[in-house]
Protein backbone atom coordinates (compact mmCIF):
# COMPACT_ATOMS: atom_id res chain seq x y z
CA UNK A 1 0.00 0.00 0.00
CA UNK A 2 3.14 2.36 0.82
CA UNK A 3 4.17 2.03 -2.63
CA UNK A 4 1.35 2.72 -4.15
CA UNK A 5 1.16 5.61 -2.17
CA UNK A 6 4.40 6.90 -3.15
CA UNK A 7 4.83 6.15 -6.74
CA UNK A 8 0.72 7.19 -7.34
CA UNK A 9 1.08 10.54 -5.82
CA UNK A 10 4.21 10.94 -8.21
CA UNK A 11 2.89 10.05 -10.96
CA UNK A 12 -0.17 12.48 -10.46
CA UNK A 13 2.23 15.20 -9.54
CA UNK A 14 4.18 14.71 -13.00
CA UNK A 15 1.00 13.83 -14.93
CA UNK A 16 -0.32 17.60 -13.69
CA UNK A 17 3.31 19.52 -14.57
CA UNK A 18 4.19 19.92 -10.97
CA UNK A 19 7.85 20.80 -10.99
CA UNK A 20 10.00 17.36 -10.10
CA UNK A 21 11.64 18.29 -6.86
CA UNK A 22 8.20 18.84 -5.15
CA UNK A 23 6.55 16.06 -6.90
CA UNK A 24 9.49 13.74 -4.73
CA UNK A 25 8.59 15.89 -1.44
CA UNK A 26 5.21 15.68 -1.98
CA UNK A 27 4.90 11.92 -2.92
CA UNK A 28 6.77 11.32 0.11
CA UNK A 29 4.98 13.13 2.10
CA UNK A 30 1.98 11.24 1.32
CA UNK A 31 3.02 8.10 1.59
CA UNK A 32 4.57 9.27 4.80
CA UNK A 33 1.04 10.36 6.11
CA UNK A 34 -0.71 7.41 5.28
CA UNK A 35 1.01 4.71 4.85
CA UNK A 36 3.47 4.68 7.75
CA UNK A 37 4.23 5.68 11.10
CA UNK A 38 7.40 8.28 10.38
CA UNK A 39 7.28 11.89 11.49
CA UNK A 40 6.25 14.05 8.46
CA UNK A 41 9.67 16.77 9.26
CA UNK A 42 12.22 13.25 8.10
CA UNK A 43 11.23 14.83 4.71
CA UNK A 44 12.53 18.47 5.82
CA UNK A 45 15.75 17.11 7.99
CA UNK A 46 16.83 14.69 4.96
CA UNK A 47 16.78 16.97 2.70
CA UNK A 48 18.83 19.51 4.51
CA UNK A 49 20.61 17.45 6.53
CA UNK A 50 21.69 15.90 2.60
CA UNK A 51 23.00 18.81 1.32
CA UNK A 52 26.15 18.97 4.17
CA UNK A 53 28.56 17.20 1.78
CA UNK A 54 32.02 18.73 0.74
CA UNK A 55 32.11 17.05 -2.30
CA UNK A 56 28.43 18.29 -3.56
CA UNK A 57 30.55 21.98 -3.15
CA UNK A 58 31.91 20.31 -6.68
CA UNK A 59 28.54 21.13 -8.54
CA UNK A 60 28.18 24.97 -7.92
CA UNK A 61 31.98 25.73 -8.66
CA UNK A 62 32.02 23.12 -11.72
CA UNK A 63 28.52 25.03 -12.53
CA UNK A 64 30.34 28.54 -12.29
CA UNK A 65 33.38 28.17 -14.13
CA UNK A 66 31.26 26.82 -17.08
CA UNK A 67 29.73 30.05 -17.09
CA UNK A 68 32.54 32.38 -16.71
CA UNK A 69 34.43 30.24 -19.64
CA UNK A 70 31.30 30.57 -21.94
CA UNK A 71 31.48 34.31 -20.95
CA UNK A 72 34.92 34.89 -21.17
CA UNK A 73 35.85 34.54 -24.80
CA UNK A 74 36.64 30.65 -24.65
CA UNK A 75 33.59 29.08 -26.33
CA UNK A 76 35.00 31.29 -29.58
CA UNK A 77 38.86 30.16 -29.75
CA UNK A 78 37.36 26.44 -29.15
CA UNK A 79 34.77 26.91 -32.11
CA UNK A 80 37.88 28.19 -33.92
CA UNK A 81 40.01 24.99 -33.34
CA UNK A 82 37.24 23.20 -34.03
CA UNK A 83 36.88 24.66 -37.27
CA UNK A 84 40.56 24.40 -38.38
CA UNK A 85 39.95 20.77 -37.28
CA UNK A 86 36.91 19.17 -39.04
CA UNK A 87 35.82 22.54 -40.99
CA UNK A 88 36.58 21.22 -43.68
CA UNK A 89 34.49 17.84 -44.06
CA UNK A 90 31.05 17.56 -45.42
CA UNK A 91 28.46 19.37 -43.33
CA UNK A 92 31.24 21.35 -41.93
CA UNK A 93 29.79 23.29 -39.48
CA UNK A 94 27.80 20.77 -38.04
CA UNK A 95 31.51 18.67 -37.16
CA UNK A 96 32.58 21.74 -35.70
CA UNK A 97 29.96 21.66 -33.35
CA UNK A 98 30.18 18.23 -32.42
CA UNK A 99 33.82 18.68 -31.83
CA UNK A 100 33.07 22.13 -30.23
CA UNK A 101 30.98 20.64 -27.79
CA UNK A 102 33.17 17.52 -26.80
CA UNK A 103 35.86 20.37 -26.33
CA UNK A 104 33.11 22.10 -23.78
CA UNK A 105 32.33 19.91 -22.35
CA UNK A 106 35.90 19.33 -20.68
CA UNK A 107 34.87 22.45 -18.68
CA UNK A 108 31.52 22.77 -18.01
CA UNK A 109 30.36 19.75 -16.93
CA UNK A 110 26.74 20.28 -17.64
CA UNK A 111 24.82 19.46 -20.90
CA UNK A 112 22.42 22.51 -21.17
CA UNK A 113 25.01 24.89 -20.39
CA UNK A 114 26.77 23.32 -23.02
CA UNK A 115 24.07 23.21 -25.30
CA UNK A 116 23.53 26.88 -24.78
CA UNK A 117 27.27 28.13 -24.82
CA UNK A 118 27.82 26.42 -28.61
CA UNK A 119 24.50 26.30 -29.84
CA UNK A 120 24.10 29.86 -29.51
CA UNK A 121 27.09 30.52 -31.65
CA UNK A 122 26.77 27.02 -34.12
CA UNK A 123 22.76 26.95 -34.68
CA UNK A 124 22.48 30.62 -36.35
CA UNK A 125 25.44 29.90 -38.28
CA UNK A 126 24.36 26.75 -39.74
CA UNK A 127 20.84 28.26 -40.18
CA UNK A 128 22.22 30.87 -42.38
CA UNK A 129 24.23 28.39 -44.65
CA UNK A 130 21.04 26.71 -45.71
CA UNK A 131 21.21 24.32 -43.24
CA UNK A 132 17.61 22.79 -41.92
CA UNK A 133 17.19 24.96 -38.53
CA UNK A 134 16.03 21.38 -36.93
CA UNK A 135 18.76 19.67 -38.53
CA UNK A 136 21.39 22.42 -36.63
CA UNK A 137 19.47 22.31 -33.32
CA UNK A 138 19.20 18.48 -33.48
CA UNK A 139 23.28 18.33 -34.06
CA UNK A 140 23.72 20.91 -30.87
CA UNK A 141 20.92 19.35 -28.51
CA UNK A 142 22.93 16.29 -29.59
CA UNK A 143 26.37 16.64 -29.17
CA UNK A 144 25.72 18.89 -25.79
CA UNK A 145 24.75 15.58 -24.39
CA UNK A 146 28.33 14.87 -24.22
CA UNK A 147 28.67 17.50 -21.39
CA UNK A 148 27.33 14.99 -18.56
CA UNK A 149 29.97 12.57 -19.85
CA UNK A 150 33.65 13.94 -20.54
CA UNK A 151 35.00 14.72 -17.21
CA UNK A 152 34.36 17.17 -15.31
CA UNK A 153 30.78 15.52 -15.46
CA UNK A 154 28.47 16.92 -12.74
CA UNK A 155 26.38 13.62 -12.42
CA UNK A 156 29.54 11.50 -11.85
CA UNK A 157 30.01 13.85 -8.85
CA UNK A 158 26.63 13.15 -8.11
CA UNK A 159 26.74 9.29 -8.41
CA UNK A 160 30.33 9.23 -6.76
CA UNK A 161 28.88 10.69 -3.65
CA UNK A 162 25.80 8.64 -3.50
CA UNK A 163 27.09 5.73 -4.59
CA UNK A 164 30.63 5.90 -2.52
CA UNK A 165 32.61 5.06 -5.58
CA UNK A 166 35.74 7.82 -6.71
CA UNK A 167 34.81 10.85 -8.42
CA UNK A 168 38.83 10.78 -10.02
CA UNK A 169 37.92 7.38 -11.41
CA UNK A 170 34.53 8.16 -12.80
CA UNK A 171 36.41 11.39 -14.43
CA UNK A 172 38.51 8.91 -15.95
CA UNK A 173 35.89 6.58 -16.80
CA UNK A 174 33.60 9.10 -18.95
CA UNK A 175 36.53 9.88 -21.36
CA UNK A 176 36.77 7.18 -24.20
CA UNK A 177 32.69 6.58 -24.17
CA UNK A 178 32.81 10.30 -24.24
CA UNK A 179 34.70 10.32 -27.23
CA UNK A 180 32.95 7.29 -28.94
CA UNK A 181 29.74 8.84 -28.57
CA UNK A 182 31.31 12.21 -30.33
CA UNK A 183 32.35 10.36 -32.78
CA UNK A 184 29.05 8.34 -33.57
CA UNK A 185 27.39 11.82 -33.72
CA UNK A 186 29.64 13.08 -36.14
CA UNK A 187 29.25 9.38 -38.58
CA UNK A 188 26.00 10.58 -38.19
CA UNK A 189 25.96 14.49 -39.13
CA UNK A 190 28.14 13.42 -41.92
CA UNK A 191 25.98 10.71 -43.58
CA UNK A 192 23.19 13.55 -43.57
CA UNK A 193 25.23 16.16 -44.45
CA UNK A 194 26.09 13.97 -47.34
CA UNK A 195 22.44 13.44 -48.62
CA UNK A 196 22.00 16.77 -48.07
CA UNK A 197 24.84 18.13 -49.60
CA UNK A 198 25.94 20.55 -47.02
CA UNK A 199 28.96 22.20 -48.45
CA UNK A 200 32.19 22.40 -46.25
CA UNK A 201 33.55 25.36 -44.68
CA UNK A 202 35.99 27.95 -45.64
CA UNK A 203 38.84 25.62 -47.13
CA UNK A 204 38.50 22.52 -49.15
CA UNK A 205 41.61 20.70 -47.59
CA UNK A 206 43.16 20.39 -44.21
CA UNK A 207 45.51 22.55 -43.28
CA UNK A 208 48.17 21.90 -40.50
CA UNK A 209 49.23 25.32 -39.81
CA UNK A 210 45.58 26.47 -39.61
CA UNK A 211 45.03 23.86 -36.54
CA UNK A 212 48.43 24.81 -34.91
CA UNK A 213 47.60 28.53 -35.04
CA UNK A 214 43.94 27.95 -33.64
CA UNK A 215 45.59 25.34 -30.82
CA UNK A 216 48.25 28.23 -29.95
CA UNK A 217 44.84 30.60 -29.70
CA UNK A 218 43.03 28.10 -27.65
CA UNK A 219 45.79 26.76 -25.77
CA UNK A 220 44.91 28.91 -22.10
CA UNK A 221 41.26 27.16 -22.76
CA UNK A 222 42.84 23.60 -23.40
CA UNK A 223 44.93 23.91 -20.26
CA UNK A 224 41.73 23.61 -18.40
CA UNK A 225 41.11 19.74 -18.32
CA UNK A 226 44.89 18.81 -17.93
CA UNK A 227 44.86 20.87 -15.20
CA UNK A 228 41.65 19.19 -13.38
CA UNK A 229 42.57 16.16 -13.53
CA UNK A 230 45.97 16.29 -13.93
CA UNK A 231 45.83 17.93 -10.31
CA UNK A 232 43.19 15.32 -9.05
CA UNK A 233 45.38 12.35 -10.39
CA UNK A 234 48.85 14.43 -9.62
CA UNK A 235 47.09 14.44 -5.81
CA UNK A 236 47.63 17.92 -5.86
CA UNK A 237 43.95 18.15 -4.72
CA UNK A 238 40.48 16.79 -5.04
CA UNK A 239 38.11 16.98 -7.21
CA UNK A 240 35.67 19.67 -4.99
CA UNK A 241 39.04 21.43 -4.90
CA UNK A 242 39.33 21.00 -8.44
CA UNK A 243 36.65 22.83 -9.34
CA UNK A 244 37.17 26.08 -6.95
CA UNK A 245 40.61 26.02 -9.21
CA UNK A 246 38.34 25.59 -12.42
CA UNK A 247 36.40 29.04 -11.04
CA UNK A 248 39.76 31.04 -10.55
CA UNK A 249 41.40 29.38 -13.47
CA UNK A 250 38.86 30.93 -15.60
CA UNK A 251 38.14 34.16 -13.62
CA UNK A 252 41.96 34.50 -14.40
CA UNK A 253 42.04 33.58 -18.02
CA UNK A 254 38.85 35.57 -18.68
CA UNK A 255 39.71 39.00 -17.10
CA UNK A 256 43.44 38.94 -18.25
CA UNK A 257 44.48 36.80 -20.81
CA UNK A 258 41.69 36.81 -23.32
CA UNK A 259 40.08 40.27 -21.30
CA UNK A 260 36.64 39.37 -22.51
CA UNK A 261 34.99 38.94 -19.03
CA UNK A 262 33.75 42.52 -17.52
CA UNK A 263 32.90 42.61 -13.63
CA UNK A 264 29.68 43.20 -14.93
CA UNK A 265 29.72 39.76 -16.53
CA UNK A 266 31.29 37.93 -13.75
CA UNK A 267 28.53 39.61 -11.52
CA UNK A 268 25.95 38.12 -13.73
CA UNK A 269 27.57 34.92 -14.01
CA UNK A 270 27.96 34.12 -10.18
CA UNK A 271 24.16 35.54 -10.22
CA UNK A 272 23.39 33.12 -12.88
CA UNK A 273 25.32 29.75 -11.14
CA UNK A 274 23.74 30.80 -7.48
CA UNK A 275 20.01 30.64 -9.28
CA UNK A 276 20.59 27.31 -11.24
CA UNK A 277 22.45 26.17 -7.79
CA UNK A 278 19.64 26.70 -5.83
CA UNK A 279 17.39 24.95 -8.05
CA UNK A 280 19.85 22.12 -8.69
CA UNK A 281 19.92 21.75 -4.87
CA UNK A 282 16.44 21.66 -4.24
CA UNK A 283 15.93 18.95 -6.09
CA UNK A 284 19.32 17.12 -4.90
CA UNK A 285 17.54 17.55 -1.37
CA UNK A 286 14.50 15.99 -2.12
CA UNK A 287 15.49 13.53 -4.12
CA UNK A 288 17.20 12.09 -1.03
CA UNK A 289 14.48 12.77 1.02
CA UNK A 290 12.17 10.53 -1.36
CA UNK A 291 15.29 7.83 -1.74
CA UNK A 292 15.36 7.57 2.13
CA UNK A 293 12.22 7.07 2.76
CA UNK A 294 12.30 4.31 -0.25
CA UNK A 295 15.27 2.43 1.66
CA UNK A 296 13.20 2.77 4.67
CA UNK A 297 10.29 0.90 3.38
CA UNK A 298 12.43 -2.20 1.52
CA UNK A 299 11.39 -1.16 -2.03
CA UNK A 300 14.99 -1.09 -3.27
CA UNK A 301 15.08 -4.75 -2.09
CA UNK A 302 11.97 -5.42 -3.11
CA UNK A 303 12.98 -4.32 -7.20
CA UNK A 304 16.61 -6.29 -6.53
CA UNK A 305 14.68 -9.16 -5.75
CA UNK A 306 11.84 -8.70 -8.82
CA UNK A 307 15.23 -8.33 -10.79
CA UNK A 308 17.54 -11.01 -9.85
CA UNK A 309 14.21 -13.51 -9.78
CA UNK A 310 13.91 -12.14 -13.34
CA UNK A 311 17.39 -13.45 -14.19
CA UNK A 312 20.89 -13.56 -12.96
CA UNK A 313 22.58 -13.22 -16.39
CA UNK A 314 24.18 -9.76 -15.83
CA UNK A 315 23.40 -9.26 -19.96
CA UNK A 316 19.72 -9.64 -18.94
CA UNK A 317 19.63 -7.47 -15.90
CA UNK A 318 21.81 -4.91 -17.60
CA UNK A 319 19.03 -4.95 -20.85
CA UNK A 320 16.61 -4.81 -18.98
CA UNK A 321 17.79 -1.62 -16.52
CA UNK A 322 18.86 -0.03 -19.75
CA UNK A 323 15.35 -0.04 -20.53
CA UNK A 324 14.41 1.37 -17.46
CA UNK A 325 17.02 4.00 -17.30
CA UNK A 326 16.06 5.15 -20.89
CA UNK A 327 11.97 5.70 -19.89
CA UNK A 328 12.92 7.52 -16.57
CA UNK A 329 15.35 9.70 -18.63
CA UNK A 330 12.38 10.97 -21.02
CA UNK A 331 10.49 12.33 -17.56
CA UNK A 332 12.71 12.77 -14.96
CA UNK A 333 15.51 15.10 -15.11
CA UNK A 334 19.60 13.68 -14.85
CA UNK A 335 19.81 14.71 -10.92
CA UNK A 336 16.51 13.74 -9.40
CA UNK A 337 17.08 9.91 -11.18
CA UNK A 338 20.48 9.63 -10.12
CA UNK A 339 19.86 10.22 -6.29
CA UNK A 340 16.60 8.07 -6.50
CA UNK A 341 17.73 4.91 -8.70
CA UNK A 342 21.19 4.47 -7.90
CA UNK A 343 20.66 3.32 -3.99
CA UNK A 344 18.61 0.33 -6.09
CA UNK A 345 20.15 -0.13 -9.11
CA UNK A 346 23.73 -0.04 -7.65
CA UNK A 347 23.41 -3.28 -5.36
CA UNK A 348 21.74 -5.09 -8.15
CA UNK A 349 24.59 -4.69 -10.62
CA UNK A 350 27.06 -5.30 -8.56
CA UNK A 351 25.50 -8.67 -7.32
CA UNK A 352 25.79 -9.80 -10.64
CA UNK A 353 29.51 -8.58 -11.08
CA UNK A 354 29.27 -5.67 -12.72
CA UNK A 355 32.07 -3.05 -11.53
CA UNK A 356 30.57 0.18 -9.64
CA UNK A 357 32.90 2.59 -12.53
CA UNK A 358 31.57 1.28 -15.54
CA UNK A 359 28.21 0.66 -14.42
CA UNK A 360 27.96 4.72 -13.38
CA UNK A 361 28.73 5.80 -16.99
CA UNK A 362 25.99 3.11 -17.77
CA UNK A 363 23.70 5.24 -15.63
CA UNK A 364 24.66 8.74 -17.10
CA UNK A 365 25.28 7.72 -20.37
CA UNK A 366 21.48 6.09 -20.22
CA UNK A 367 20.28 10.12 -18.82
CA UNK A 368 22.52 11.67 -21.05
CA UNK A 369 20.54 10.41 -23.86
CA UNK A 370 16.78 11.51 -21.25
CA UNK A 371 18.59 14.89 -22.04
CA UNK A 372 17.09 14.54 -26.11
CA UNK A 373 13.52 12.21 -25.87
CA UNK A 374 11.13 14.28 -25.20
CA UNK A 375 8.39 15.15 -23.40
CA UNK A 376 11.43 16.37 -20.81
CA UNK A 377 14.51 16.62 -23.13
CA UNK A 378 16.18 19.98 -21.65
CA UNK A 379 18.62 19.86 -24.73
CA UNK A 380 15.92 20.43 -26.68
CA UNK A 381 14.46 22.89 -25.38
CA UNK A 382 17.89 24.90 -25.07
CA UNK A 383 18.55 24.79 -28.94
CA UNK A 384 14.72 25.50 -29.72
CA UNK A 385 15.12 28.85 -27.51
CA UNK A 386 18.89 29.32 -28.90
CA UNK A 387 17.90 28.68 -32.26
CA UNK A 388 14.80 30.36 -32.60
CA UNK A 389 13.40 26.71 -34.02
CA UNK A 390 9.91 25.00 -33.06
CA UNK A 391 10.22 21.83 -30.58
CA UNK A 392 8.37 19.49 -32.74
CA UNK A 393 10.45 20.51 -35.53
CA UNK A 394 13.79 19.48 -33.42
CA UNK A 395 12.29 16.44 -31.75
CA UNK A 396 11.81 15.19 -35.33
CA UNK A 397 15.31 15.67 -36.69
CA UNK A 398 16.88 14.39 -33.56
CA UNK A 399 15.90 11.01 -34.13
CA UNK A 400 19.27 9.74 -36.33
CA UNK A 401 21.15 11.11 -33.51
CA UNK A 402 19.25 9.47 -30.78
CA UNK A 403 19.66 6.01 -32.96
CA UNK A 404 23.50 6.81 -32.87
CA UNK A 405 23.69 7.62 -29.50
CA UNK A 406 21.48 4.02 -28.78
CA UNK A 407 23.91 2.17 -30.74
CA UNK A 408 26.80 3.90 -28.44
CA UNK A 409 25.27 3.08 -25.44
CA UNK A 410 24.97 -0.66 -26.61
CA UNK A 411 28.59 -0.81 -27.15
CA UNK A 412 29.42 1.31 -23.82
CA UNK A 413 27.32 -1.51 -21.66
CA UNK A 414 28.82 -4.67 -23.26
CA UNK A 415 32.56 -3.64 -23.79
CA UNK A 416 33.38 -2.57 -20.12
CA UNK A 417 37.47 -1.90 -20.73
CA UNK A 418 35.80 1.58 -22.38
CA UNK A 419 35.10 2.51 -19.45
CA UNK A 420 37.84 0.61 -16.96
CA UNK A 421 40.48 0.79 -18.97
CA UNK A 422 42.05 4.44 -17.71
CA UNK A 423 40.71 4.13 -14.61
CA UNK A 424 42.73 0.65 -14.20
CA UNK A 425 45.84 3.34 -14.34
CA UNK A 426 45.45 4.44 -11.08
CA UNK A 427 45.44 0.93 -9.02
Amino acid sequence: MTIAFLFGTLAVCLLIGVPIAISLGVSALVAIYFGSTLPLDIITQKAFTSLDSFPLLAIPFFMLAGILMGKGGVSQRLLNLATAMVGWMVGGLSMVTIVSCMFFAAISGSGPATVAAIGGFMIPAMKARNYGGGYASAVAASAGSIGVIIPPSIPFVLYGVIGGVSVGNMFLAGILPGLIIGLGLMLTAYVIAKKRDYAPEEQATFRFKDVLKATNDAKWALLIPVIILGGIYGGVFSPTEAAVVAVVYSLIVGLFVYKELTWQSVFESFREAVVINATTMIIIGLSVSFAYFMTLEQIPNDIATFLTELSTNPIIILIAINILLLIVGMFIDTISALVVLTPILLPIVVAVGVDPVHFGVILVANLAIGFITPPLGVNLFVASSVGGVQFEKIAWAILPFLVSMLICLLVITFFPPLSLWLPGFTK
